[in-house]
């Protein structure tokens, strides 16, 4: 398989990789005290080792005592921290693998947040997680402004640790998310509106701050997603129009790269057209984009909690990078259960491949 377009290199002119799988962000909580150890710096070594192109870190907080769901994910900032992510890059780099940490900001999250890091601030922009239920008071415009310049630091941080890029978690219900989403934004000031553009303002500013603080040849990447419930009936951006809006926000404001979440990779994101999400973001925004969504081979999971990979999924993941539709592909669980997934697969070793097992969520593999 070394000839399909999967193990082809990517040459952007901010990030070039050695081939187009991504090893999607993964929350691990094995960092006591927000402090990767030599642990950690192995298990991002291995997938290295294995063949990824690009790693991309589990979330990682920043200095905003609210972003971080647990007290053992790892912070990016603080010289023990900082010192453990630089062994991880030092780890990483001599495998050929790029890496970039995510950052994360919760928001609103309290079952996690207030359950473990009971002193850290809620922050959100109207105070909910969700609609209709409120847990804390609006974000002052001081908060917004400390947790913007946050983001600066931390995206300085991994410029000089000799990070690759870095990835901006703006997904998933999370705090960049919720000032997206109208149903959590309720604010009736400037940082809130009737369309997603006017909605993207916090993310812009967030991508502007760190665009200052890294400088205009480090790549920036950011992860969206669409789904606001469970079965996708309630989505971000209803229509082409309402995602363009919010895609061409971004890019203007600096993004290089966005990440694409959905349920599928492949999934049709709107009637009339058979292009996925990472497709139409691609389409609308002419930047580059990751797909991700249970990307792996038709290799049985071990937990009811999990699907197992449908045949010929693979197939499908190249004749969509093959036609231009995306430019990397993120695989999640099949790189937890198998560090060496990449190779196998790049060497037809399809028997070798292990199956995922919920065990990997809580054991570091």
């Amino acid at each position: 398989m070394s000839d399909s377009p999967l193990f082809q290199p990517f040459d952007h002119p901010k990030l070039k990789t050695r081939n187009r799988i991504v090893m999607a962000p993964m929350t691990r909580k094995f960092s006591p005290g927000g402090v990767p150890g030599a642990n950690v710096a192995d298990y991002y070594r291995r997938r290295g080792e294995g063949g990824v192109g690009l790693i991309l870190s589990e979330g990682v907080g920043i200095r905003r005592n609210g972003s971080r769901p647990d007290k053992a994910v790892p912070n990016f900032f603080g010289d023990d921290a900082l010192a453990g992510w630089q062994a991880v890059v030092d780890a990483v780099k001599p495998t050929g693998a790029c890496f970039a940490p995510q950052f994360w900001h919760v928001g609103a999250r309290p079952d996690d947040t207030t359950r473990n890091l009971p002193d850290a601030p809620i922050d959100s922009p109207s105070g909910m997680p969700w609609p209709g239920k409120t847990v804390a008071e609006p974000m002052t415009e001081a908060a917004i402004a400390d947790t913007i310049a946050a983001y600066a630091e931390a995206a300085a941080n991994a410029k000089a640790l000799g990070c690759n890029a870095v990835e901006i978690h703006g997904a998933h219900g999370y705090l960049i998310d919720q000032f997206l989403w109208d149903a959590t934004n309720q604010r009736d000031d400037g940082w809130n509106g009737p369309t997603l553009k006017e909605r993207a303002r916090f993310a812009a500013e967030v991508v502007k701050a760190m665009r200052a603080a890294t400088g205009p040849d480090f790549a920036i990447l950011m992860r969206i997603s669409q789904d606001k419930s469970p079965d996708g009936s309630i989505r971000l951006a209803n229509t082409p129009a309402e995602l363009e809006q919010l895609v061409t926000t971004l890019a203007d404001a600096g993004v290089d790269m966005l990440h694409c979440s959905g349920a599928r990779f492949s999934r049709r994101e709107f009637e009339g057209s058979d292009l996925s999400f990472a497709g139409w973001v691609k389409k609308l925004s002419g930047l580059a984009t990751i797909a991700v969504g249970t990307v792996g081979l038709d290799v049985p999971a071990k937990s009811k909690l999990f699907d197992s990979f449908g045949p010929g999924e693979l197939d499908e993941v190249e004749r969509r990078l093959d036609a231009g539709e995306f430019d990397l592909v993120a695989v999640g669980r099949a790189l937890l259960a198998d560090p060496d997934w990449a190779n196998k697969v790049r060497d037809g070793r399809i028997d070798e491949l292990i199956g995922f097992d919920a065990k990997y969520m809580t054991k570091l593999h």
